[in-house]
C-alpha cells in the first residue's frame, strides 16, 4: 500500500470493508482471525493497526506482528484465506495493513466453531438466518429451470426468428436456418426434453406467456426532462421476449441522445450524450444478472443528461461494486450463454469492461453503483464530458496504443488525471506507462506520487504548469523538513529524524534539500557526519 492511499483511508474514516485498531504494542493473534473471519464473511476488507480508534483516526504506530510474511502464513494456516500482511512506514510510525479477501460464494468461513461478523467495533456470532442466506447463494440456476406446465405456445415466433438469425450470424453455421424452431431451442438448451425453462421466456416469450408464468421479466422505460420533475413525458412497457424490444429500447433512448459537438483544430469531433455500446451492456447486464425471483420489474429512467437502470436482486453472490469487473459470478447462466452464443453478450465479462474503457475515452464519469443494496443493483450513467483536454489528450495518444491497452490502463490513466491514488491491485500497470512517456513518477518509494507527462501538458501547451506542478512536489518537501526543523528547534533535528520526515526520499534527495534550504538562509547546520544537527536559518545559539 502506497502511503497516500493509506491518508486516503484515514481521510475517509471506517466502513464495512475498514476497521482501525490502536494496538501500539501488541495485538492478539487469535483476534486478529477473528476479524480475518469477520471481514470475509462481509466480502472482504482491511483491518488497520496502529490508527486510533476514534476520529479523527491518527497514526500512532504499531509494534504488533514485526514479521508480517510469518503472520500472513499463520492466517493461511487456520483459515485456508489467502491474507495480505504489510507494513507501512508512515511519518508518524509503522501501521500493520491487514487486507482480506471475500468468502467464496456459499461457503460462510469459521474458526474455533464460530462464524464471526462485525457489529461496530465488535465481533459477533452470525446468527442462524445469516448463515442459511450464504450457504443459499450457491443455488441452481434459476433460468435453466424448467417452467411447470409451460409450453411451446408460451414463445414467440417472431423473436424465435431473431434469434435464429443472430445465432447463425455469430456462429458462421448455414445449418441452423434449416432445423426447425424445437430443435433450434433445444440445441441452445432453451428447452430441454420438451420442456421449456425460464431463459426460453426471457428471451423469446410471447406476452401471453410472460402474463402467465413471469410476469416479472419486464423493463419499464420512462423518460423525464427534469430529475426534480415527478410526472414523465414518455412511458414504454416491454413484456415480451427480450430479443424483440432490445433494439426498441435503444431507438427510444437514442431519441433524446443530445450530440456534443468538440472543436480540434480544423476538426469537429461529435460525441453522444449516451454511448450506445454503454447503454446496450448496461441493459443486458441488467437482464442477465437480475433475480428473477423478485416481483419487480426493471426500470430504465432516462435523463437528459443521465440514465439509471435499477434492476431487483442487488449484485449475484460475490460481486460488488469494487470487484464487478474481475470477478465473474451469472445469476442466470443460461441466459448469459444463449445471449453469448448469439454474439450480444462476451461469456468473459468483457460488457463490464467495456463499460468502464468507453467511460474513460469519452472523459465521462465511470459507470456508478452507488445506490446498490441488497434488493437491487443501480446504475447510474453520466453523459456528461468532464474535460474536453484529457478527451483530446487521449485522441493524441493515437488509436493504434489505446487499442493495445487493457480496462486497467485506461482506468489508471484517469486516476492519475484526477489526482486520485491508485490502488494496489492497479499498480503493476504503471512502468508501462511510464515507459511510453503518459505517467511520470514524482518521489521514490512509499510516497510515490503520479502525474501525467510531460507529453500531456505540452500537447496543451500547459508547459509551464507541469513545470510547475514537479516544482511545487519539490517545494512541499522543503516545507515539510523545514516544519520538523523548527520543531525540533530545541535540540536540533538529526539526519536520521529528518529522513522519517520524507521516507520515500532517498538520503541524497534528502542532502539537496537541506542544501538548498541552507543557501537559501532557511536553516543551519551544526557538526558534521553522524553529529551534525539542523536548526532553523535564526536560531541564535547555532553557527555553520
Amino acid at each position: 500500500m502506497e502511503l497516500q492511499e493509506l491518508e486516503s483511508l484515514l481521510a475517509d474514516g471506517e466502513d464495512e470493508r475498514l476497521d482501525f485498531k490502536e494496538a501500539r504494542t501488541h495485538f492478539d493473534f487469535e483476534k486478529l482471525v477473528d476479524y480475518c473471519v469477520a471481514f470475509a464473511n462481509e466480502g472482504g476488507g482491511r483491518l488497520i493497526l496502529g490508527v486510533t480508534d476514534a476520529k479523527p483516526h491518527q497514526v500512532v504506530g504499531t509494534t504488533a506482528f514485526q514479521e508480517p510474511a510469518r503472520t500472513a502464513a499463520g492466517i493461511m494456516e487456520r483459515l485456508h484465506l489467502k491474507v495480505e500482511v504489510e507494513r507501512v512506514m508512515h511519518p508518524n510510525g509503522a501501521v500493520l495493513v491487514v487486507t482480506v479477501p471475500g468468502r467464496p460464494i456459499g461457503v460462510p468461513i469459521h474458526y474455533r466453531g464460530t462464524y464471526w461478523m462485525r457489529a461496530g467495533d465488535s465481533l459477533v456470532p452470525m446468527t442462524p438466518d445469516q448463515i442459511k442466506k450464504i450457504l443459499d447463494e450457491a443455488q441452481p440456476d434459476f433460468s435453466a429451470q424448467m417452467v411447470p406446465n409451460g409450453t411451446l405456445h408460451d414463445l414467440d415466433p417472431t423473436a424465435i426468428a431473431l434469434l435464429r438469425g443472430a445465432w447463425r450470424r455469430k456462429s458462421g453455421n448455414e445449418n441452423i436456418a434449416n432445423s426447425d424452431d424445437e430443435q433450434l431451442l433445444s440445441d441452445l438448451e432453451l428447452v430441454v426434453e420438451g420442456k421449456v425453462t425460464y431463459a426460453a421466456l426471457v428471451l423469446v416469450g410471447a406476452s401471453q406467456g410472460l402474463n402467465r408464468h413471469l410476469p416479472q421479466a419486464e423493463v419499464i422505460f420512462e423518460y423525464r426532462s427534469r430529475e426534480e420533475s415527478l410526472p414523465y413525458q414518455q412511458r414504454k412497457e416491454y413484456r415480451q421476449g427480450f430479443l424483440t424490444y432490445q433494439a426498441d429500447l435503444w431507438d427510444t433512448v437514442n431519441l433524446r441522445n443530445e450530440v456534443h459537438q468538440y472543436q480540434e483544430g480544423l476538426f469537429m469531433r461529435e460525441i453522444p450524450t449516451f454511448n450506445e455500446s454503454v447503454v446496450r451492456e448496461a441493459i443486458l447486464n441488467a437482464v442477465c444478472h437480475r433475480d428473477y425471483r423478485f416481483p419487480e420489474s426493471i426500470f430504465i429512467r432516462q435523463f437528459p443528461s443521465k440514465l439509471e437502470i435499477i434492476s431487483p436482486g442487488g449484485f449475484p453472490p460475490g460481486v460488488d461494486a469494487e470487484n464487478i469487473l474481475w470477478r465473474q459470478s451469472p445469476r442466470n447462466r443460461r441466459i448469459a450463454e444463449v445471449l453469448a452464443k448469439c454474439g450480444f453478450v462476451e461469456r468473459s465479462g468483457q460488457g463490464a469492461n467495456r463499460m468502464y474503457e468507453e467511460s474513460v475515452r469519452e472523459s465521462k464519469p465511470l459507470p456508478d453503483y452507488s445506490g446498490t443494496d441488497d434488493f437491487q443493483v443501480f446504475l447510474t450513467i453520466s453523459g456528461e464530458v468532464q474535460d474536453a483536454q484529457f478527451l483530446r489528450f487521449l485522441e493524441e495518444v493515437g488509436s493504434q496504443t489505446l487499442s493495445s491497452f487493457n480496462t486497467v490502463d485506461l482506468l489508471v490513466l484517469s486516476l492519475v488525471y484526477q489526482e486520485k491514488p491508485i490502488p494496489p491491485k492497479f499498480q503493476d500497470r504503471l512502468p508501462r506507462l511510464c515507459n511510453l512517456g503518459l505517467v511520470e513518477r514524482i518521489g521514490r518509494g512509499k510516497g510515490t506520487k503520479y502525474i501525467l507527462g510531460r507529453k500531456f501538458h505540452q500537447y496543451l501547451g500547459r508547459g509551464g504548469t507541469y513545470t510547475r506542478r514537479r516544482g511545487l512536489d519539490r517545494e512541499t518537501n522543503k516545507e515539510l523538513l523545514l516544519r520538523h526543523i523548527r520543531d525540533s528547534r530545541r535540540t536540533g533535528a538529526d539526519f536520521g529524524s529528518l529522513q522519517e520526515v520524507l521516507p520515500a526520499l532517498s538520503r541524497g534527495q534528502i542532502k539537496t534539500l537541506l542544501s538548498e534550504l541552507k543557501r537559501d538562509g532557511r536553516i543551519q547546520v551544526v557538526g558534521r557526519t553522524r553529529s551534525a544537527r539542523w536548526f532553523p536559518g535564526d536560531h541564535k545559539s547555532a553557527s555553520s
